[in-house]
């Protein structure tokens, strides 16, 4: 199989459920078979000092499991409270790209038309040949915003406010990375940039688009766009980050207007499995638009010059000897790591939340790896 540079931080394992049993430590449902056992024990022991808590649901046709270790917060060491929500990071991503997509099906935008068709003055002149759907598969050549380095900084400034039109003009400082369309670099840009756009096409933010066309639709009570609002409703496992001192600082109250459109949301695993399904099985887009999830433009990533792997919304994720091919996408903002896995029927699909100590890192928590090793062995 190959693996996407990405991938060892999104998959997870794909299967059913009966009744619940006891496991020390675990809430979990079990068959006598337990063929779960894998993904039990990736999850199991928590908390250690790299998460605090972790979520799985796994799916496959009628089957389902689900599973939840680790504790509500460090003081009171209560469990993981049932449908705990979350923050999903970039999973956000696959939510507002699905918008932008309808809004193309619905003959209101058109992917392979020039941004500024929509967005006129909005970029400079050296972004004239950024089209929409570059802004979906990363290849738009926008640099990031320089944020000053280090948690420290992040944490003093964890309530600071933003609008998408800010973001942008603080990355128009830096100069363009490559010329639109030539290579794929992923990062939030585009995606803010088109919650600029969904805004300008239908004169509502991309939230309300969002909860309009998706979530309510969708019943998905557990997910929202907090916008400024920095506190997670509802239940929920804390979210810590460690700091240089090496103790823990919780960072669940977070303002997310640091990313918006990109990375912003609240969900569950309950519901964004039900997304998942929802989205693979074209119940919330046109054929010729669905087609964009599943299509890695040919280009070479600009950081590794190895092929692209990212999609309109989604990830490539895993290519199997038998052709078989998983797709999903990943998330991270501190204090929580997420990811959502699939195959393209969603006949098998994964969502999983860890509560990762350093979820920012580009080291992984150990039950992220494990998680991973026993997705694998179950596929």
């Amino acid at each position: 199989m190959t693996l996407s540079r990405r991938t060892l931080f999104s998959l997870a394992a794909l299967s059913g459920v009966a009744a619940t049993a006891s496991y020390p430590g675990l809430a979990i449902a079990a068959t006598p078979a337990e063929w779960y056992a894998p993904m039990r024990d990736a999850i199991a022991g928590l908390p250690e000092s790299t998460a605090t808590a972790a979520q799985v649901r796994l799916t496959r046709g009628a089957d389902r499991w689900d599973g939840r270790s680790g504790v509500r917060d460090v003081h009171s060491g209560a469990p993981v409270p049932e449908h705990a929500r979350f923050r999903i990071g970039s999973i956000t991503k696959t939510f507002t790209a699905t918008v932008v997509l309808q809004l193309a099906g619905e003959g209101r935008l058109h992917l392979d038309a020039p941004v500024r068709r929509y967005l006129p003055g909005f970029l400079p002149s050296a972004y004239d040949a950024v089209t929409v759907r570059h802004l979906l598969d990363h290849r738009t050549g926008l640099p990031s915003p320089a944020w000053p380095d280090g948690i420290v900084w992040q944490v003093e400034h964890r309530f600071d406010r933003y609008t998408p039109e800010e973001l942008v003009r603080l990355a128009l400082r830096g100069e363009p990375e490559f010329a639109p369309g030539t290579r794929q670099n992923y990062t939030n840009m585009g995606y803010i940039v088109a919650a600029v756009l969904i805004r300008r096409v239908t004169g509502n933010t991309y939230a309300e688009e969002i909860e309009r066309r998706i979530l309510r639709p969708l019943g998905l009570r557990d997910s929202s766009l907090p916008g400024d609002d920095p506190a997670i409703h509802g239940p929920h496992a804390h979210g810590y980050q460690v700091m240089p001192d090496g103790t823990l600082f919780d960072v669940s109250r977070w303002n997310q207007s640091s990313t918006p459109g990109s990375g912003d949301m609240v969900s569950s695993v309950r519901d964004l499995d039900t997304f998942m399904a929802a989205l693979f099985r074209g119940r919330l887009l046109p054929a010729a638009q669905q087609a964009a999830l599943f299509t890695v433009p040919e280009v070479p990533d600009h950081e590794t010059g190895g092929p692209a792997t990212y999609s309109a919304g989604l990830t490539k994720l895993v290519t199997f000897p038998d052709g078989r091919v998983v797709w999903g996408k990943s998330g991270s903002r501190y204090g929580y790591k997420a990811a959502i896995a699939g195959t393209p029927d969603a006949a098998s699909r994964v969502v999983y939340s860890v509560n990762s100590t350093d979820a920012k890192s580009a080291t992984d928590a150990p039950v992220v790896g494990r998680i991973t090793m026993a997705a694998l062995s179950l596929l």
